[in-house]
């Protein structure tokens, strides 16, 4: 169905996702709650971009197992990047340098992981292997990650259907990026190290939208074990996209799921496009074998240009060169994503692999009035030999630069005769993809040889079955059951105060909305406030339930009370005991006195105002309905 034309996002349909043939997978990446790092004794969770000193390293690729270079990493390599590490002593060690052996695996972060496969039925290993994995982009300085698979085949519901899960892994996290400027690369390295799982999915989703539900089902699996981390960048995603005859694209940290949707369908719009210009490529008799491009040094025509960054360039004395693409013209108007074109798939090579940041980066003949005048257009098809049937690119930089650059324009040409590259893509801000690198391989794998297998007893993992929490799904069905507002539900089940909730409803006999009002909405609202409700003990909190239970304490004095939780002096021993009818009545009475001295009063007033005087001496210690109708009673007679 090459003839289908993608709609506008909001208008496509599941439908028109079914003709593009449009599947989706996740690769969800989650920090956990440990003391220690995964393979080290340094502390986690301490975030600080101060640092006592920097380290420069230089990555190249290693051989594989089979003898065989990684195609990341031969790209990585041709960026020759100078890597910059800001070490802070209080978080890193020698052995994140690589420096000193690894510890053993750390056994809290083991756990966990078993929690969160059991939680997603994926059946445990019964030993662990430790897999090394090539990262020459320079976020780990051992040029690897340390990875494990610890369960294999789950599924999560969704729906009327199931999710597929192919495997969780254990690993370490990478060092954050702080700047990326030509060749130099710099990254903080606070969290490097620090435990991570990854839980990947079967491509089952049908639609962007899909992508995002399921994205936040897996991320609240996880928090309801309250043994994960939150906050930014503990949650990171890579979704996995492709059409019918194209292939698998990931784009790579989507940190907010609501960005999804958009994505994900701008990558499926690209690659169908992409597959389109293939067609026209053959049509016009253009394939891998037929491809023909042509490139010289044109700095010497454009000496006297007056577009400004080649004038620049040229000041600079930067070279400047020019690659044809026979038979291509206008093809790099060729739209692929919204409001995007090819000659941006172009330029972000250049940008990536060359290092030519600075945008714009090229120029092509297929656009002549935004850039060189006519004449030196004809110049520089002169100098190329190109006729109106092809297409001339621009581009310029150092001899080394400009010569990588013209390589990549010549290769990702190429590929568009073939198809859809595969590729790790990044997110941009208008919900566009970009080019990030090349997909890796599974060259890129390797066993690691510093760290012998570990075996999972099944004794082990039967104990931590038996205390397995309550999943997400189920607390959502339990939670609407009892009637608990919808508004809620969601929040309540990943919060910390979860297990508080059912020991409140089964143990102590609470009304469900009341817990739910105590332990959602009254912290939500003081967390507006300014209020660190975090700081509460679960002992406090569950002090505050029971008083409610015992009758001592009512809705109107939960916020009261926990304010009193937070100063740590919430006295649930010693708290009044409500009002007597004898005394309720004798309190009315005076208020109503009161709120009456005021002469120029409105009658019809008077019950509201003796309400809210009486509540000021009585909130907490009676329910407000009682109070309302002792007031209405007494007004009466």
């Amino acid at each position: 169905m090459l003839d289908f034309s993608f709609k506008p996002f909001e208008e496509m349909t599941a439908e028109d996702y079914a003709a593009v043939g449009f599947k989706a997978g996740l690769e969800v990446h989650q920090q956990l709650m440990t003391k220690r790092k995964l393979f080290c004794r340094c502390p986690t969770g301490r975030y600080d971009k101060s640092y006592h000193a920097e380290i420069l390293r230089h990555m190249r690729p290693t051989l594989s197992e089979l003898g065989e270079y990684d195609g990341t990493a031969l790209m990585e390599f041709k960026t020759r990047k100078e890597i910059i590490y800001r070490i802070n002593k209080e978080t890193v060690c020698t052995y994140e340098m690589d420096d000193t052996p690894p510890f053993m695996m750390d056994e809290e972060a083991l756990d966990i992981s078993i929690e969160i496969c059991l939680m997603a039925g994926l059946t445990v290993v019964d030993e662990v292997h430790i897999a090394r994995k090539q990262y020459l982009d320079g976020s780990i300085p051992t040029g690897f990650q340390r990875t494990a698979i610890i369960g294999l085949n789950g599924s999560v519901p969704f729906g009327e259907r199931e999710i597929g899960i192919s495997h969780l892994s254990l690993e370490e996290d990478s060092c954050r990026e702080i700047s990326d400027v030509g060749h130099r690369r710099t990254y903080i390295t606070d969290r490097l190290g620090m435990p991570l799982i990854e839980i990947v999915t079967h491509p089952h989703m049908h639609t962007p939208q899909e992508v995002e539900k399921v994205a936040d089902l897996l991320r609240r699996m996880m928090r309801t074990t309250s043994h994960v981390r939150r906050g930014p960048g503990s949650t990171r995603a890579d979704t996995n996209v492709s059409v019918e005859g194209g292939t698998r694209a990931e784009i790579k940290g989507v940190c907010r799921t609501s960005l999804m949707p958009l994505l994900t369908y701008n990558e499926a719009r690209r690659q169908w496009n992409l597959l389109r210009l293939r067609d026209e490529l053959h049509r016009r008799g253009i394939n891998k074998d037929t491809f023909q491009s042509q490139s010289a040094d044109v700095t010497r025509i454009m000496k006297k240009t007056r577009y400004i960054p080649i004038e620049r360039a040229v000041a600079d004395n930067l070279v400047i060169k020019a690659v044809r693409l026979k038979g291509w013209a206008e093809l790099l108007r060729w739209e692929v994503q919204t409001a995007t074109f090819f000659s941006r798939e172009l330029s972000d090579r250049v940008r990536v692999i060359a290092c030519l940041m600075t945008l714009p980066n090229i120029i092509h003949s297929d656009n002549p009035s935004e850039n060189i005048s006519t004449a030196e257009w004809q110049e520089v098809k002169r100098a190329v030999e190109a006729t109106k049937e092809d297409t001339v690119v621009l581009v310029w930089g150092n001899e080394q630069d400009t010569e990588t650059a013209v390589q990549e324009i010549v290769i990702r040409a190429r590929e568009a005769t073939i198809g859809v590259p595969s590729e790790t893509r990044q997110a941009l801000r208008d919900g566009t993809t970009g080019f990030e690198r090349i997909l890796p391989g599974p060259d890129r794998m390797y066993p690691d040889t510093d760290l012998p297998p570990i075996t999972i007893k099944r004794e082990r993992v039967e104990r931590m079955r038996s205390n397995l929490t309550m999943p997400f799904w189920e607390r959502v069905r339990y939670y609407q059951k009892l009637g608990v507002p919808e508004g809620y539900i969601t929040r309540l089940a990943i919060s910390r105060y979860a297990p508080l909730f059912q020991e409140a409803v089964e143990t102590m006999k609470l009304e469900p909305v009341l817990a739910s009002y105590a332990l959602y909405q009254v912290p939500k609202e003081l967390e507006r406030k300014g209020y660190a409700t975090d700081r509460v003990s679960l002992d406090a909190v569950r002090d505050i339930l029971r008083a409610l239970a015992e009758g001592k304490l009512f809705r109107e004095g939960i916020t009261a009370a926990w304010k009193l939780a937070l100063e740590g002096t919430f006295p649930r021993e010693h708290l009044p005991p409500p009002f007597t009818d004898a005394e309720l009545d004798s309190l009315i009475k005076e208020s109503a006195d009161k709120v009456m001295a005021n002469k120029v009063l409105n009658e019809s007033n008077i019950p509201t105002l003796t309400i809210a005087e009486v509540m000021k001496n009585v909130r907490g210690r009676m329910p407000g309905r009682t109070v309302v109708e002792k007031v209405k009673q007494q007004m009466e007679t």
